[in-house]
């Protein structure tokens, strides 16, 4: 019986015998909702976490700014806006409202990418501006964070009388987990606040891993940067394998998320009873595979179930290519990860270059692995410009792997990589 690894929007089927090999899942398909994706976002909005409900924080504002999620993110925005707009406006009817694109260091979302997410009427109906974070004129100074680095954020989340934020919680493989926090930073951050935050130094911590948040110093930062932007309320969702809302959460941007990151925590650990000697992981499907840049997240949960010197495979569409030129170029043109990996410890956190933390991390994982990539065969020369190896298909992948591993190799399959916490 084949097993549907998640890649691009239709999955890519493993055919091969898996006698004996390890299935790693989140069992977050037990979240299974007795309610809506709209009475699930209502009802949580009806009981906020640690705050006044968002009607009454609205009252007599004149202004909000919704910091809302860009096109890398899953976040079923279509039943999470609607109802943050209404309650806004139920508070404050005339309140001027901005949605305020939260791209961080990613490409400007497109308007059909914004009709995806939000519908056409909320498009053509609502202020929407897309957050860049290298136009410096944009941006504004409102601190300095406990690393050292200057907050510096979108003017609109700042000239605002109201800060709230959509965002959905899943394990992250440097920030511990999304939501939260990082619709500020790194989501309408200049760059300059988001290259001190993403330094060499904090993306090489043992805390700066997937599912840690105390004592993660990036984790630490945002906190800081979400406190100083006066981030005032958020509505974050957990989804399904389905990207389905399957729990919800609002309130106070600190207890509502780390409500959500527990929750997760009893839902995605998973542990090998063995670690693999070639390991299987994907990028969890269409959007978050469009790039090979986003999919160094899956990678790593590769990463942290495999034996010492194993065979990765990773599963991912990379239909847009390599997702930052300097993210390629840094592969491309190093003489090996490891001499890479050298130059960028020894990189201060004010010289941190764009990307450096994608680069950083994919060099750790080839400094230990060899990387077979699935991908568009459009990506074949890019992939392997970058010091990996390309293959067609899943099931070519994984007979290379076990002609360089043995037939004996452990074989460790995770469908969707950035579903789950992979512990030791």
């Amino acid at each position: 019986m084949a097993l549907t690894i998640p890649f691009g929007k239709a999955g890519m089927e493993l055919h091969a015998d898996l006698a004996g090999a390890e299935i790693l899942e989140s069992r977050i398909g037990e979240l299974a909702a007795d309610r809506s994706e709209d009475e699930l976002v209502r009802a949580a909005m009806a009981a906020p976490i640690g705050s006044a409900p968002l009607h009454q924080l609205a009252a007599g504002k004149k202004t909000c700014t919704i910091i809302i999620s860009d096109h890398t993110r899953p976040v079923p925005s279509k039943h999470i806006i609607p109802f943050m707009l209404e309650e806004l406006r139920r508070g404050s009817p005339d309140i001027q409202i901005t949605l305020l694109v939260a791209t961080g260091f990613h490409r400007p979302t497109s308007t059909e990418e914004l009709v995806g997410k939000l519908g056409r009427d909320i498009v053509e109906g609502e202020r929407i501006v897309i957050h860049d974070s290298r136009d410096a004129a944009s941006n504004v100074k409102i601190g300095v964070l406990p690393s050292g680095a200057d907050c510096v954020i979108d003017r609109l989340a700042v000239e605002t009388d109201l800060l709230v934020a959509e965002g959905f919680i899943e394990p992250h493989f440097f920030a511990g987990f999304s939501g939260g926090r990082k619709s500020v930073l790194p989501g309408v951050c200049d760059q300059v606040t988001v290259l001190g935050n993403h330094c060499s130094k904090f993306i090489a911590s043992p805390y700066a891993r997937t599912g840690v948040l105390d004592g993660n110093p990036l984790h630490e930062d945002m906190l800081a940067a979400a406190k100083l932007a006066k981030l005032a309320y958020i509505v974050n969702v957990v989804i399904d394998e389905d990207k389905k809302v399957a729990a919800a959460f609002a309130g106070d941007p600190v207890e509502a998320h780390r409500k959500g990151c527990n929750l997760l925590l009893g839902y995605c650990q998973v542990k090998p009873e063995k670690k693999g000697d070639i390991v299987i992981s994907s990028n969890g499907g269409y959007p978050l595979d469009q790039n090979i840049y986003q999919s160094v997240k899956g990678l790593t949960a590769a990463e942290a179930a495999a034996a010492e010197g194993a065979v990765l495979i990773m599963v991912s569409s990379c239909s847009d290519g390599h997702g930052g030129e300097s993210f390629y170029k840094a592969l491309h043109e190093c003489e090996s990860p490891e001499a890479l990996t050298e130059q960028i410890l020894a990189t201060p956190q004010d010289k941190t270059l764009p990307d450096q933390w994608e680069f950083q991390i994919l060099a750790r994982v080839l400094c230990k692995h060899h990387v077979i990539y699935v991908t568009d065969p459009a990506q074949r020369s890019t992939i392997e410009d970058m010091k990996m190896e390309w293959a067609p298909n899943v099931d070519e992948a994984l007979d290379r792997a076990r002609k360089t591993k043995g037939a004996n190799a452990h074989l460790v399959v995770i469908p969707n990589g950035i579903s789950v916490m992979v512990r030791e």
